[in-house]
């Protein structure tokens, strides 16, 4: 198991996301939060859709490498949502908020999750991507999510985990818990591989 292959390792997950931190505290593995401010999540223009949350975590785990020994794993993600060739990110107020659920409404949009395990002398990049359609959602929904959740934190503007995701989604397509920012299955089985064959 999991849990006795990382007995004599110390984890830890680089991300302020409550999100990530409950799911990984899920599969009951011990480990601690490290969050540095100011990491760059700027990335090339051009990249592809499945590259760009693969490279920015890759790119987060370079500002803790001084954390790094022997006995260390250090874990980064990065969740980006893209709708209609476009990518989406994080809602600078609540007018923007609005705008981005508005154009979610009734439609198809992806989200792709990029993880990055790091050691001193190996790392493993990998993604999970989800298709997430809505129904068509009013602006009176809309409203009533922006006023009493926290839209603003979060890549396209909602939580999956909350109650527009109860009452406006009507399938997934790929992992739930991507969509929350943690494909928490196929990191477990991720973790599992990287420590296996570091043996």
């Amino acid at each position: 198991m999991l849990r006795d292959l990382l007995k004599n390792y110390r984890v830890i997950l680089a991300s302020q996301s409550p999100r990530r931190e409950m799911l990984l505290t899920g599969i009951d593995i011990e480990f601690e939060i490290v969050v540095r401010p100011g990491v760059d999540e700027e990335f090339p223009a051009g990249m592809d859709l499945l590259e760009i949350p693969q490279y920015l975590a890759e790119h987060k785990s370079e500002y803790y490498t001084d954390l790094l020994d022997g006995h260390t794993l250090l874990i980064t993600a990065d969740t980006i949502v893209w709708h209609k060739g476009h990518f989406v990110g994080k809602p600078k107020d609540a007018e923007e908020a609005r705008e981005i659920l508005s154009g979610l409404s009734g439609s198809m949009h992806e989200v792709v999750t990029g993880v990055c395990i790091r050691s001193t002398d190996r790392k493993r990049v990998f993604y999970s991507h989800s298709r997430v359609f809505f129904r068509k959602l009013t602006s009176e929904e809309i409203q009533y999510y922006i006023e009493r959740y926290q839209p603003l934190d979060k890549a396209g503007a909602y939580g999956i985990q909350e109650w527009i995701g109860y009452v406006g989604i009507e399938k997934i397509e790929g992992s739930f818990y991507n969509v929350m920012g943690l494909p928490i299955q196929l990191l477990y089985a991720e973790l599992e591989k990287f420590l296996t064959q570091n043996q």
